[in-house]
């Protein structure tokens, strides 16, 4: 194979990839590429397919690369092409899409084992979303001064389906362990109510998880749950 065949091979490969139609040598030479007549291109292609490089579909049709022609291309002729751009860029959008959803996952991830832990609520805020998600309502629920008193029921939930967010915004958060205790809680619906907040790192996100429960809980316990699940997320 002359070095005029190896180029023509490659521009056919590389038109009929975008195209999936046979290429015939007037659209090749539209590519600017040859300069040469069109006999001269017919020739050419004409001995890539006797030596099994190119097929001829149909007698009126341009040629199309056989899998000896493909294996040629690959080993030879391949090089990053005018698409490498886009590639890299189409890349990039789906890496960080899928960073921020397993981000996500790892927060969901988080609450539900910290739920499995303890008999409260378990809360984190959600990189690159800005909702707070929850679970174990129903673990306090079943505490006994819960059971006895349904307006301090109803509050909490109040709280978790309106304010937490807002709440979380005006406490102060930081890398330590924190307490509200009673009254400390800046919402009256959780005065008999004990909220322990921290903050998680994950990647370049720094987001805020806690619990939220009776008074009467069991502050050792929770803030080494909180701690292992802090340093859980850090590590992922």
């Amino acid at each position: 194979m002359n070095e005029r065949q190896s180029r023509l091979l490659e521009a056919i490969i590389d038109q009929f990839i975008l195209s999936a139609s046979p290429i015939g040598s007037k659209k090749l030479l539209e590519s600017g590429t040859f300069d040469c007549s069109s006999a001269t291109i017919r020739n050419e292609m004409g001995q890539l397919e006797d030596e099994g490089y190119l097929e001829q579909p149909h007698i009126s049709a341009g040629r199309i690369p056989t899998a000896l022609g493909y294996r040629m291309y690959v080993r030879e002729q391949m090089k990053p092409n005018s698409q490498e751009a886009l590639v890299r860029k189409r890349f990039a959008t789906l890496k960080d899409q899928y960073l921020m959803k397993k981000d996500q996952e790892k927060a969901y991830e988080a609450v539900s084992l910290l739920t499995h832990m303890i008999p409260n609520i378990a809360f984190a805020t959600v990189p690159h979303k800005e909702r707070v998600y929850y679970l174990g309502l129903s673990n306090v629920l079943k505490q006994p001064e819960i059971q006895a008193d349904p307006v301090m029921a109803s509050g909490i939930a109040e709280v978790l389906e309106d304010h937490l967010t807002t709440m979380l915004e005006k406490i102060e958060v930081d890398d330590q362990v924190r307490y509200y205790i009673g009254e400390e809680n800046i919402l009256e619906q959780i005065h008999s109510c004990s909220l322990m907040v921290t903050n998680y790192q994950m990647r370049d996100f720094e987001g805020v998880i806690g619990i939220l429960g009776p008074m009467r809980m069991d502050y050792g316990y929770n803030t080494v749950a909180l701690d292992l699940i802090t340093d859980m997320m850090k590590s992922a």
